[in-house]
């Protein structure tokens, strides 16, 4: 499980069912069937996924992350490692 249940950004109608599949590490087509079965033999899911398109979060999209990242506070020239890597970085003079 995942920190947080959040609505998630792949979402058919509010994203409640794949925010609950991203959170139990599962496949949303799963959640969504299960769903679609509680309705047609149970009935109560109809009431549940109302109230939590309200209740749970909305995921942040990519583009919002992206645009509260701050910039980097020293340039790529003054690197000494590769932050992929963690290896040294040698420089042709």
């Amino acid at each position: 499980m995942q920190g947080q249940l959040r609505r998630s950004n792949n979402k058919i109608l509010a994203g409640v069912c794949a925010g609950v599949a991203e959170y139990f590490n599962i496949d949303p087509v799963i959640v969504r069937l299960v769903f679609v079965l509680g309705v047609l033999f149970v009935g109560f899911p109809i009431i549940l996924y109302p109230i939590l398109w309200l209740i749970m979060p909305e995921q942040p999209s990519y583009s919002q992350v992206i645009n509260t990242l701050p910039d980097h506070p020293r340039p790529v020239e003054s690197w000494q490692y590769d932050p992929m890597t963690g290896e040294k970085i040698r420089r042709q003079s």
